[in-house]
């Protein structure tokens, strides 16, 4: 008798246990769901007004890629626009293109983000006066065109300074030029895009991975320091996006154009403060915490079949590059 009223005992505990983590998951997978519903669905019907911040948007990376979606995107939607990259030349081929298409004022900047700190003092007076309701901290580059060891990167001494200054050094250096005036008006928004590559560690993309994990724990970091004070900044982590850093791969159900996810990216303002910038990278994200964890990346197994793919891509990746630049040509 004793026993059997001990057996009930545990059954009862164990049932009680397992009640507590079915209800525990359902809750969980409920707020995802509708968290996900609300920041990829409900924002595409009620926009934010992103004129609220200020009239002028700042946009680093400015001339090609995701960095043009995002300015000519903001223009769309009513506000002038700073573009800021390394080529004069493209810069003012893209302020025609906003002026005479959207009707908006733009001004343009002429600063490689390569080069480290002695750029923003330049940067400082050119945007002395404007009021920057919004900065977009895109410019972001590879060391490599295909995935690599280290020591593999041409000229590493060189490329690896690069790619620090420009991926790591220009997001605070931007946020502490715009912050200031934004804080005396109570309101902003900084976006900071950051990759997926930073939500794991990925190996043959050390360099790119690291500064990417920067820019999400820096945004993060900044967002819970000045949220209280009306500034919001939001970081994405975009997947893959048809960009000269992709070498342009074909569109499709996977890879967004840089137009459809800026558009959908700049939707989810207002209604999360991180985030993928589409439904389909969401899922993406999603399938690939589940199937791909950061462990099984590490593993010596699976950096040597990526090494094995790099060298297997390396020759089309190679020829769609000619064919890139003879188009620019």
């Amino acid at each position: 008798m004793g026993a059997f009223a001990e057996c009930s005992w545990y059954s009862l505990v164990l049932c009680s246990i397992g009640s507590v983590t079915v209800v525990y998951y359902l809750l969980k997978w409920s707020w995802l769901f509708w968290h996900g519903f609300k920041v990829y669905v409900l924002s595409e019907i009620w926009q934010t007004n992103l004129r609220k911040y200020g009239q002028w948007a700042v946009v680093t990376g400015a001339t090609s890629g995701i960095g043009r979606a995002y300015a000519e995107e903001l223009a769309k939607r009513g506000l002038d626009i700073v573009l800021i990259s390394r080529s004069e030349d493209k810069l003012c081929s893209v302020a025609k293109e906003i002026e005479s298409r959207y009707k908006r004022q733009t001004h343009v900047i002429q600063a490689d983000f390569t080069e480290g700190h002695s750029i923003y003092s330049t940067i400082t007076q050119q945007l002395e006066g404007l009021q920057i309701g919004i900065l977009v901290n895109n410019v972001g580059m590879n060391y490599i065109g295909v995935l690599a060891n280290f020591l593999d990167v041409p000229d590493p001494d060189q490329r690896i300074t690069q790619v620090i200054n420009c991926n790591t050094l220009s997001v605070p250096q931007m946020c502490r030029l715009v912050l200031p005036s934004m804080l005396e008006r109570g309101k902003g928004l900084i976006i900071n895009i950051s990759s997926e590559a930073a939500f794991q560690p990925q190996p043959m993309l050390s360099v790119y991975s690291a500064t990417k994990i920067f820019v999400t724990y820096f945004s993060r970091c900044l967002h819970a320091e000045y949220r209280a004070k009306g500034i919001t900044v939001q970081c994405v982590t975009p997947f893959v996006v048809s960009t000269n850093m992709t070498h342009n791969m074909p569109v499709n159900p996977l890879v967004k154009s840089a137009t459809s996810f800026a558009k959908d990216a700049l939707n989810t303002v207002g209604y999360t403060t991180y985030t993928s910038g589409c439904l389909t990278h969401a899922l993406q994200h999603i399938a690939l915490s589940v199937f791909f964890p950061g462990w099984l990346r590490l593993t010596s197994f699976c950096v040597q079949h990526m090494a094995n793919f790099a060298r297997s891509v390396e020759p089309k990746l190679r020829e769609r590059m000619a064919e890139t630049n003879n188009k620019q040509d």
